[in-house]
């Protein structure tokens, strides 16, 4: 009899069986936690989010907080303007195909008071999962289109960016625009307070007709606080959140109401295809104006071009010409290298390396003080007091003044100018950028470093905000800061003298009975990229000045391009600098500086 012997490997017969009966518990315990889930969600507290959902389809501003409000400061009153505040409103969208387009079309197109055809061609978007119909809905049109009960047509609330003025300071606001799904400010202000005007970043919900199974999954959302793991139907939006932060602008709306008319009224006079005007307190560096033409209207932005979103002012260079001598001369005085009385011999001409540079007029004028320099705006002039300045020493007061450099104002997208000439060890550079020309500079440069002879030598970092006001009352208030200092207040005293004979000998129209007001201008010639200029009479007319001239209230500047039938900027831009200045001294009720 054979004995048995036992297998050398026992068979085993558990190892699948456990796996399986695990994976059966795991999923009858998944079961019964989503039975439980949609027990609770559909009959415990269905009648919580019913009331949730009511609340939030009637009341935007419990869901919506929004984003900060801008304000514009006025000299003349407490209550301050708003510049840019939120509007809750309703919009009306498909997320998914509509059975009947016409019939659609058909009863929606009375409540939106469309074309029942153009309804119709926009309700048959097929190969588009979501698509907005109409935006700016009021609560009642909403109302009723909710009550039709049409599959796979909504309405959903937003809150939309307004611009009650306009037009007015588009430049310098921006606007709330799309990056991707979320709305951001673009350009201006808006974008750069973008955080600070933004509250946290919320979710809103789509409230029309839904079948059972998508009102289950609208309440899982909400209850889940809008997860992206559980969101079937939202949209991302800075403005459904808590409430951002305000913020109060520099700007005076009175005195930017006055420049943008005066500044459309120059264009339109001289057929000058774009301009701008900024007024500064020369005392904080605050703008009280910043105006540009062509503009556009925050409003409807997507009707806009690009080009018209940029603000010249702080987005644009271009030769200052002949306003660059007061640099020029601050300069070689705050060097010790002349004062307003030193004289040179003016032959007309100036030859260097090949090249021979001459006054605007092509004329002698005999011997002449740095003083008279300025107010016949002397080519030769600047150079005779650039070569006693030095160029290193000259290249040091250029960049003291901010110039090749940002200024750091609150506005998105500002650019440095361009002085990298002088950086060349070329004489030549230096001579031509000694009165403008061979360097770029942007207009907010320029006038901040009017405002910094005006103010005795000091450079203000300029800004667009004043406040910042937090919704618990709190507030943080934009303090002045000097970023420089590049002449003493001596120096800027004897520039305040010879800026004010300029005004007083040679710009009559700039003139104001009973004060002193102190100004240059600039004719410029625009570089044609090739490394000459344009022809044909085409320039760019700048005027910067600043009055009281002993006690600056503000300082102006005043560019203009191409304008036709004039030649130089102290016949076209000295009325209208004149016509602003007493405007401001009205505005500031300045008393008389002389009798």
């Amino acid at each position: 009899m054979k004995s048995i012997k036992p297998a050398e490997k026992p068979i085993r017969t558990g190892d699948g069986g456990g796996r399986i009966t695990a994976f059966i518990l795991v999923a009858i315990l998944i079961m019964g936690l989503v039975a439980y889930r949609l027990f609770n969600l559909t009959f415990i507290r269905h009648s919580f989010y019913v009331e949730s959902a009511k609340t939030q389809y009637n009341n935007p501003s419990a869901l919506l907080s929004g984003r900060g409000n801008i304000y514009f400061s006025d000299n003349s009153a407490e209550a301050r303007k708003i510049a840019a505040t939120n509007k809750s409103s309703f919009y009306l969208f498909i997320n998914k195909s509509i059975d009947s387009p016409q019939d659609a079309a058909i009863k929606i197109a009375p409540l939106l008071n469309k074309d029942t055809a153009f309804l119709e061609s926009e309700l048959s978007q097929r190969d588009k999962t979501y698509y907005v119909i109409a935006r700016g809905l009021t609560k009642e049109q909403a109302d009723r289109i909710t009550k039709l009960k049409i599959a796979g047509l909504n309405v959903a609330l937003e809150v939309s960016r307004i611009y009650p003025q306009g037009l007015m300071a588009a430049s310098v606001l921006g606007f709330v625009g799309f990056d991707s799904n979320q709305r951001v400010g673009q350009y201006g202000v808006e974008s750069y307070y973008d955080d600070v005007l933004s509250g946290e970043t919320k979710t809103q919900s789509f409230i029309g007709s839904k079948t059972y199974s998508d009102i289950f999954k609208f309440l899982k959302f909400w209850e889940k606080g809008g997860t992206k793991e559980t969101a079937v139907e939202k949209e991302t939006d800075l403005s459904a959140g808590e409430a951002g932060n305000d913020i109060v602008l520099t700007i005076d709306p009175n005195i930017q109401s006055l420049v943008e008319i005066k500044l459309n009224a120059l264009l339109k006079k001289w057929s000058a295809p774009s301009g701008s005007i900024i007024v500064q307190d020369p005392l904080t560096g605050e703008i009280l104006a910043m105006a540009a033409s062509p503009s556009f209207d925050p409003n409807n932005y997507f009707d806009y071009k690009l080009k018209n979103f940029l603000n010249p002012n702080i987005q644009e260079i271009f030769e200052p010409g002949s306003s660059f001598k007061s640099v020029t001369m601050a300069a070689a005085i705050d060097a010790g290298a002349v004062t307003p009385e030193t004289t040179y011999y003016d032959t007309g001409e100036v030859k260097e390396g090949g090249f021979t540079i001459k006054n605007f007029n092509e004329k002698a004028n005999g011997t002449q003080t740095m003083r008279q320099v300025l107010q016949h705006s002397l080519n030769t002039g600047a150079i005779f007091a650039e070569n006693k300045t030095g160029d290193d020493a000259f290249l040091n007061h250029v960049v003291g003044f901010g110039f090749g450099q940002k200024t750091g104002a609150d506005l998105s997208g500002e650019v440095a100018g361009n002085i990298s000439n002088l950086y060349s060890g070329r004489k030549i550079n230096f001579m031509t950028a000694s009165y403008g020309q061979g360097i770029a500079v942007t207009p907010l440069q320029l006038v901040s470093a009017y405002s910094a002879i005006a103010n005795g030598g000091r450079l203000m970092q300029p800004h667009m905000v004043k406040e910042i006001a937090y919704p618990g009352g709190t507030k943080t208030e934009i303090k002045p800061k000097i970023i420089g200092s590049p002449i003493t207040e001596n120096t800027a005293n004897k520039l305040k003298s010879m800026l004010a004979d300029v005004v007083e000998k040679g710009f009559d129209k700039a003139r104001i009975a009973n004060y002193d007001v102190a100004g240059k201008t600039g004719t410029a010639q625009i570089p044609d990229g090739k490394g000459g200029y344009l022809t044909n009479d085409q320039f760019v007319h700048n005027f910067v000045g600043f009055a009281p001239a002993y006690s600056p209230r503000f300082t102006i500047l005043i560019k203009m391009d191409r304008p036709r039938g004039i030649k130089f900027a102290a016949d076209s831009l000295s009325p209208v600098f004149g016509d602003i200045a007493r405007f401001l001294i009205r505005y500031f009720n300045i008393p008389p500086t002389r009798s």
